[in-house]
């Protein structure tokens, strides 16, 4: 008996010090609302921020190349109060421009803030899978689709229509940091008579904390090929970033 006491003992020892299961994920629809609700004001308070972007420079020509002609960092600065925008190219090719005048640009409000965030959610069918780590840090990850019959009023939530894949979310901050995508149909410019790409591109977006817990976009990368000018074969491999963020009274 005594034997057995001590058996049934050390049983429940091993028990105590095993390592408790895996955290539940977190209950899905107020954890994707409030990433919803961070993206919105991101949107909206974007408009507020100066920054220089870093791109390829699109190039569409009847020899099918796309993302050829070099490197550009415009200088971007909200003005009218975020009702616009001015763009000036300030190097090129990692040497500066000076004489590159600013052009002005109108921000459609319509289209911007909670509108394209309510659109594009509209448009997916978002699923936790599971939780990650990403940058140290605890990160869910959620599987996307588009919804069957989906039917955006958004340039943006248009494009979302014609991509799956995963997103990271900063499990504190309820953040999207990071999302990776792939084209599951053809993608059409111009009606299809400038360029279409094709099914499989890639897509990857990254976010980063820029001012007082505000997450802005920091890079976008697109990989795929496609046809150019209806029958020309088309290589994409087109990357901006945005940095040097400003906020501007």
């Amino acid at each position: 008996m005594t034997l057995l006491l001590r058996l049934a003992a050390a049983g429940l020892l091993v028990q105590a010090a095993a390592p408790a299961g895996p955290r539940p994920l977190p209950d899905a629809q107020p954890f994707l609302d409030a990433v919803r609700a961070n993206l919105a004001e991101s949107q909206s308070e974007q408009d507020r921020f100066a920054y220089k972007e870093r791109r390829t420079e699109l190039d569409l020509n009847p020899f099918g190349h796309l993302g050829t002609r070099g490197v550009r960092v415009i200088a971007v600065t909200p003005i009218e109060g975020g009702k616009a925008l001015t763009r000036q190219l300030i190097e090129r090719d990692g040497k500066p421009v000076t004489d590159s005048p600013p052009s002005r640009r109108q921000i459609r409000k319509t289209e911007r803030g909670k509108t394209v965030v309510d659109d594009v959610a509209s448009v997916l069918e978002v699923t936790i899978a599971r939780r990650d780590h990403l940058g140290g840090r605890d990160a869910i990850v959620a599987t996307f689709h588009a919804k069957p019959n989906a039917n955006p009023r958004t340039r943006e939530g248009r494009l979302a229509r014609s991509f799956a894949g995963e997103i990271w979310i900063d499990e504190l901050a309820r953040e999207v940091v990071r999302v990776d995508a792939k084209a599951i149909d053809d993608l059409s410019f111009g009606y299809g008579l400038l360029a279409r790409v094709n099914e499989g591109a890639t897509v990857t977006v990254r976010r980063e904390p820029i001012d007082d817990g505000l997450w802005l976009p920091v890079s976008i990368r697109f990989d795929g090929d496609g046809r150019a000018i209806l029958f020309r074969k088309l290589k994409i491999d087109f990357a901006v970033d945005w940095f040097d963020y400003r906020k501007v009274q």
